[in-house]
């Protein structure tokens, strides 16, 4: 995980402050110390499932909407984050990380004073700590001013007024600005006035040491008087080649008397990140599922349609039926590069991360993007066919619109292609990518081969093979880690079994020097994804599976517990560094490692089935053999609360109507869930109880309670 400082939240101490008693139970009988334990796990973890930045849209909603809490108002929160978050005019999805001097959307590093033949200058650095962008603040001497007054550096910017038309300001001369590294200019600035100005960026090079239209990009004037940040896409310039020497902005204006001030202008590096748009449309659709807030999909409806649209086009999804990724650095090569005599070199402005595993390259055609852009599919076709269902919903159609059975189709070709392309035959499991050379990148990255499985990417035949690798079944002969020892750190599956000292972005430089485990992307583990562990093994080897590994994680917790905390446990008594804050480390799990609240969401995703829809829910319990029942409350559905209880053969569903009485009936779906209706408790004679082969169909009422049981199969006669 990256060493970065997001909008950090101190978890609880474990065992400090127990749930309110109108927190969710998780109820077994024979196990119910345990239960408790993931009750506390889950309480210590959901305070910090609230909105972070775009990284955490897909994993973060669930967790904080379904249990049936006034405070915090999650719903209120999430509204608001995921419908503020920023989509630029092509479609990307902004990061919405925190402040430095990289891409303003994109991710906090790296920036220009990371590589080398960059450039930049800044009037005033407000608000910034050193380490995000590692550079002093200057005057403007050294730069020509033409056809405006210097009125000085002052309210953190330099202040020119335009006295005279075409107002100019060029830079000192530059030693080198190296294209590759400066895929964007960014300017930093602030005018009034500008009228109908037209601004453009010019810029000279060894060999045209002379400003000339051929070389000129141009960008839009603003009317503010506070800093906006401008980032300007030079690299689309066929010119924007080689050794640049000097640039000029030319305001380009008609009028006189307006004023411009410029806080910084500086080369950056392209540092979007191409699961953005996957995280945003499956954050809204699980939103909507758990909520079913109309208002939010008509708002929201089509800038979900745009995120996956510039999935498709930007990176030719729909061409390739995997993702490609074209951004300049980010073409899935390392930036360290090693010669036949090991010597290592460090290829500035290449190796970019493009997701939570931010020091990793990935790219070009990459298998994490691709992963999570099916799931991203299989979200919007749900969506596109319940707006189909509810004309009454007055969601707004048009062109920008899907046909549900086209994304069907289109989603299984991308989960054939990607198993065809991204499947290491030497080591029967999925590689990160296949880089912009041709080479295949596999240091046995867990995560994402457990992803791939719980979002059934994988086929079943590519699922067996990755659990019998991440079981210690079959031994790759070139891990670092084999066997029992993947899981050396208890709690889940190290997030990578081969030793890394090759694959990262270019100021990662020296990754040797960190112990094998003392790095979360090279053996160490993170708490949170756990949950895909758990929940791949539901899928692949069942209930009985799981729930033996579930209880090595409450056994390690309850021993995290004893010691105090995380903190405590993990204090240089026993192998295992944390990370967090800006402090490298093995082992994620507190501080920005929101994603920990995943972990105990297998009792209600996995062991109960339940998943929301936008008519009420689907429940497909499958519990382990040595669980008599399983009972989950308090879970928050709609404007219900309901609570489940399921035996192997029963299954009771609790509805109260405790937010007013609903405006539609609650649908059980039962479709394939082997489930028949026994009878419905609360329910006036009058009332009608719709059943279908679909499911059940409650009526409007402030409290039910449906019983079912597990159907037999019918028996065959000759």
């Amino acid at each position: 995980m990256a060493i970065f400082l997001s909008v950090l939240i101190m978890n609880h101490v474990v065992g400090a402050a127990e749930a309110p008693e109108d927190f969710p139970r998780f109820l077994v009988p024979g196990r119910q110390p345990e239960m408790d334990s993931l009750r506390r796990l889950l309480w210590l973890h959901w305070p910090g499932a609230g909105p972070k930045s775009t990284l955490w849209d897909d994993w973060l909603p669930a967790p904080a909407l379904w249990p049936a809490m006034a405070e915090p108002d999650f719903r209120a929160r999430w509204d608001a984050a995921l419908s503020g978050r920023i989509i630029d005019e092509e479609g990307y999805v902004a990061c919405h990380q925190h402040a430095s001097v990289a891409h303003p959307l994109g991710w906090p590093f790296p920036f220009w004073r990371q590589g080398a033949d960059n450039w930049g200058w800044h009037f005033a650095l407000p608000g910034l700590p050193p380490m995000w962008h590692a550079t002093d603040e200057r005057t403007q001497e050294g730069w020509t001013l033409d056809n405006g007054a210097d009125d000085g550096i002052h309210d953190l910017a330099w202040h020119i007024r335009l006295t005279e038309p075409k107002t100019t300001v060029t830079t000192p001369p530059i030693d080198v600005i190296d294209t590759f590294q400066a895929p964007f200019l960014q300017l930093r600035w602030k005018a009034t006035g500008l009228g109908s100005a037209q601004p453009y960026i010019e810029w000279t090079t060894d060999s045209d040491p002379e400003f000339h239209p051929d070389r000129r990009v141009y960008f839009e004037p603003i009317e503010s008087s506070d800093v906006l940040h401008k980032v300007i896409p030079v690299y689309r310039h066929p010119r924007w080649q080689g050794k640049v020497r000097r640039l000029r902005i030319n305001f380009n204006n008609r009028e006189t008397g307006g004023t411009v001030g410029i806080q910084g202008f500086f080369t950056t590096y392209d540092t979007r990140h191409n699961i953005n748009n996957q995280g945003f449309v499956e954050g809204c659709a699980k939103y909507f599922f758990w909520t079913r807030d109309i208002d939010f999909l008509r708002r929201n409806i089509n800038r979900m349609r745009t995120a996956i649209r510039y999935i498709m086009t930007e990176f030719e999804a729909e061409k390739e039926g995997v993702v490609v990724t074209r951004w300049v650095g980010h073409d899935g090569r390392s930036g360290l590069e090693r010669g036949e005599d090991g010597a290592k070199a460090i290829r500035h402005g290449r190796g970019i991360g493009n997701n939570y595993w931010d020091l990793l390259p990935f790219g070009h055609k990459d298998a994490y993007a691709t992963i999570r852009y099916y799931d991203a599919l299989n979200q919007m076709t749900a969506i596109e066919r319940a707006v189909a269902a509810h004309p009454e919903w007055n969601v707004p159609a048009g062109v920008l619109a899907f046909d549900p059975d086209a994304l069907d189709k289109h989603a299984a070709r991308v989960k054939r292609m990607g198993n065809r392309l991204f499947w290491n035959k030497a080591t029967r499991r999925f590689a990160a990518g296949i880089d912009i050379d041709g080479n295949m990148h596999d240091y046995g990255f867990t995560f994402l081969n457990l992803e791939a499985v719980y979002y059934d990417f994988a086929s079943r035949e590519h699922a067996n093979d990755i659990m019998r690798w991440i079981c210690g079944e079959r031994v790759v002969e070139s891990d670092t880690s084999q066997g029992a020892d993947i899981y050396y750190w208890r709690f889940g599956p190290r997030a990578t079994t081969k030793r890394n000292i090759d694959y990262y972005f270019w100021a990662w430089s020296a990754p040797e020097a960190i112990p094998w485990g003392d790095q979360v992307q090279d053996g160490g583990a993170v708490l949170g994804f756990s949950y895909h562990d758990l929940m791949a093994r539901l899928r692949v080897r069942g209930p009985d599976n799981a729930a033996a590994r579930l209880d090595e994680v409450v056994a390690w917790f309850d021993e995290v517990a004893a010691a105090g905390g995380y903190r405590q446990y993990y204090d240089g008594s026993r192998p295992g560094t944390l990370q967090g804050a800006g402090t490298p480390g093995g082992l994620g799990l507190d501080l920005e490692f929101f994603e920990s609240v995943l972990v105990p969401q297998i009792v209600l995703d996995g062991f109960l089935g339940f998943r929301p829809t936008a008519d009420g829910c689907r429940i497909d319990p499958r519990l382990p053999s040595d669980w008599p029942e399983l009972t989950v409350t308090q879970i928050r559905l709609h404007d219900a609360v309901v609570t489940v209880r399921a035996t192997h053969d029963q299954l009771d569903i609790t509805v109260n109507a405790v937010y007013g009485l609903p405006d539609v009936p609650l649908h059980i779906e039962t479709r394939g869930t082997h489930w028949a209706l026994t009878r419905v408790d609360g329910v006036a004679a009058e009332q009608e109880i719709r059943v279908d082969n679909g499911g059940i169909q409650l009526p409007k009422v402030a409290r039910a309670v449906a019983h079912l049981e597990r159907a037999k199969p019918e028996r065959k006669t000759r």
